[in-house]
C-alpha cells in the first residue's frame, strides 16, 4: 500500500549566496515531488527567501527539509496539510 501523500510548504531562508548551489541540488533531487517554488532575494537583509510546495509522503518531506537544514547558512521548516 502506498504511503499517504501530504501537501506541504517548505520555507527556506538562505543567509548567503554560497548556499544556493547546495539548495538547488537538494531541490533538483526531489523535483518530482515539487509542485512549485518561489524565491525572492531580500537584499536589505542580505538573505534569500524561498518557498517550495511539495506533494509527497511525509518521509520525503522530512528528508528534503532535513537535507536543506543541514546546509551551512540555511534554515528550513515545513508546514504540512492535515
Amino acid at each position: 500500500m502506498e504511503e499517504e501523500r501530504k501537501l506541504a510548504i517548505v520555507g527556506i531562508v538562505a543567509e548567503s549566496r554560497e548556499a544556493a548551489p547546495a539548495v538547488n541540488e537538494v531541490l533538483h533531487a526531489y523535483a518530482d515531488a515539487i509542485v512549485g517554488r518561489m524565491g525572492l532575494p531580500y537584499r536589505d537583509r542580505g538573505v534569500s527567501v524561498i518557498s517550495v510546495i511539495l506533494d509527497a509522503p511525509r518521509d520525503v518531506i522530512n528528508t528534503v527539509t532535513g537535507k536543506l537544514g543541514m546546509i551551512s547558512g540555511v534554515a528550513a521548516k515545513a508546514i504540512l496539510s492535515k
